[in-house]
């Protein structure tokens, strides 16, 4: 039983193993077939139906036509033969209140509907009977005087043969209509299906030689939709490719000078060890020098393996999304900056402002620009934090960023020239500018009213009902320690 249900033609395996075309192909026969059939049985009924009705029509106009004449009647009732009637295909019998009365050899088992007609309870009767050899006729009975009915019988067989006849030749084009259909419809399949094979090839050629070059799109159907869906595809992927090779080449560039760095470091200190006692050492505080530098550039290192990963996600981190409370975050991230800038001072200022997003990242983009604040503050300068209506600014004391660099600051890798010497990566501002952008926000950066770099980052949401209409939060400044 399960292999007649695996080659059934609603079964999904069996539809998913043929091609598209003979799918189509048969699809079309099968409708057109049940179509064909459905009009066949429908001539064949309407057809049969009317020459029964014509014979029944024809059995009773013979029959009182026959019963009207009473010289015809008592003839036939003497015993005269049938086609003395004119109606030689047709069987004559009287019916009395004795029994029936004929001199055909026909044996019919009339019964109560022809006794009816003979008694007067029934003007006339029309039905099939079938005789003890097997022979079916049509049989008539109309009044034909007091106590006597004329019964005309007619054999079916020409009837039937006809409808054989009929039956056969309907069959017979009923099946080249078929398969004439399926032959349409395979050809039909063949030719709409042949840009969709053109696409097919393509994308194949594609997938092996990764040649993404857009398709050449013809026409504006289904298909040319499709190409051009595709082609789309083809410039986004396309586009990642570039980011993807742009984002090695950057990443292999600025590894490539603190692994210098680091490497010489760690030449030097083993050449130190493996002097001889003759040979002159390293002091140790030359060596405490190189060790700090090391730790220095390997913690450089960490920094920015860990901003390329962030980076290097086209998509949202896996973490859950949910609603956050950002002056929540803008609180936690100036308290990490606290212990990383111990010399910077902030002044926060924070309203309740509830975004839908992940607090993780979030808080990530606030401390990256806090810690650009705080590099390019000067040690008695102030940060200014403000969070209201969704929007965020932080204000530092320091140069600011000139009008030419303002288009590249959120770029990989961008450092302007006043910042290479001073310690970054060049991918805290762009990991702001994705982190943002993820949240349906936007980040600007423009001169502070005091001076120095302001940059504003706005986020969508609403503001917590829960506080009160301009309930806001204000921490004192902190000044910065005096370390002497």
């Amino acid at each position: 039983m399960g292999s007649s249900q695996a080659s059934w033609p609603g079964d999904g395996r069996w539809r998913y193993r043929r091609s598209l075309a003979s799918r189509v192909a048969v699809l079309t026969a099968l409708t057109l077939g049940a179509s064909i059939a459905i009009m066949a049985l429908t001539a064949f009924v309407v057809m049969r139906q009317q020459l029964h009705d014509s014979l029944d029509d024809s059995l009773l106009d013979r029959a009182h036509k026959a019963a009207s004449f009473t010289t015809l009647s008592e003839v036939a009732a003497q015993g005269a033969p049938s086609w003395m009637l004119g109606a030689a295909d047709v069987r004559i019998v009287f019916l009395t209140r004795n029994g029936p009365a004929t001199r055909d050899n026909i044996d019919l088992p009339l019964g109560g509907p022809e006794h009816d007609v003979r008694d007067g309870r029934s003007e006339s009767s029309v039905r099939t009977l079938t005789t003890g050899e097997g022979e079916r006729f049509r049989v008539a009975t109309v009044p034909a005087g007091t106590g006597l009915a004329l019964v005309l019988a007619q054999p079916l067989a020409p009837t039937e043969r006809t409808l054989e006849k009929l039956g056969t030749v309907l069959l017979v084009f009923g099946l080249l209509g078929v398969l004439t259909a399926l032959l349409a419809g395979w050809a039909v399949a063949a030719n709409g299906l042949r840009p969709v094979r053109r696409l097919t090839s393509s994308v194949e050629r594609i997938a092996v030689t990764e040649d993404l070059t857009p398709l050449n799109v013809e026409g504006d159907d289904e298909v040319a939709r499709l190409a051009t869906a595709f082609n789309q595809m083809l410039l986004a992927l396309g586009a990642s490719r570039d980011r993807q090779r742009r984002l090695v080449a950057d990443a292999s560039h600025e590894l490539r000078t603190p692994l210098t760095s680091l490497r010489t470091n760690i030449d030097l200190l083993q050449q130190t060890m493996r002097q001889s006692a003759d040979a002159p050492t390293l002091p140790a505080e030359a060596r405490l020098e190189l060790l700090d530098d090391v730790r220095a550039q390997i913690e450089e290192l960490s920094a920015l393996v860990g901003d390329l990963v962030e980076l290097a996600r086209d998509e949202p981190p896996s973490s859950v999304v949910t609603h956050v409370e950002l002056a929540d975050v803008v609180e936690r991230a100036v308290t990490r900056v606290r212990r990383r800038a111990p010399l910077a001072a902030f002044d926060v200022e924070l309203e309740p402002w509830t975004v839908l997003g992940d607090d993780r990242s979030l808080e990530r983009a606030v401390t990256n620009l806090l810690d650009n604040a705080a590099k390019w503050s000067p040690v008695e300068g102030t940060i200014a934090v403000r969070l209201a209506g969704g929007v965020l600014t932080i204000d530092d004391m320091g140069p600011g960023v000139a009008e030419a660099d303002r288009p590249h600051v959120f770029d990989r890798f961008w450092r302007s020239d006043e910042s290479r010497a001073m310690p970054g990566s060049g991918l805290g501002l762009a990991i702001v500018s994705q982190v943002v952008g993820r949240h349906g926000g936007t980040v600007t950066v423009a001169d502070a009213p005091g001076g120095g770099a302001r940059f504003t980052v706005s986020l969508p949401g609403a503001a917590d009902e829960r506080a009160g209409a301009g309930a806001g939060r204000r921490e004192p400044a902190v000044e910065a320690p005096d370390i002497r």
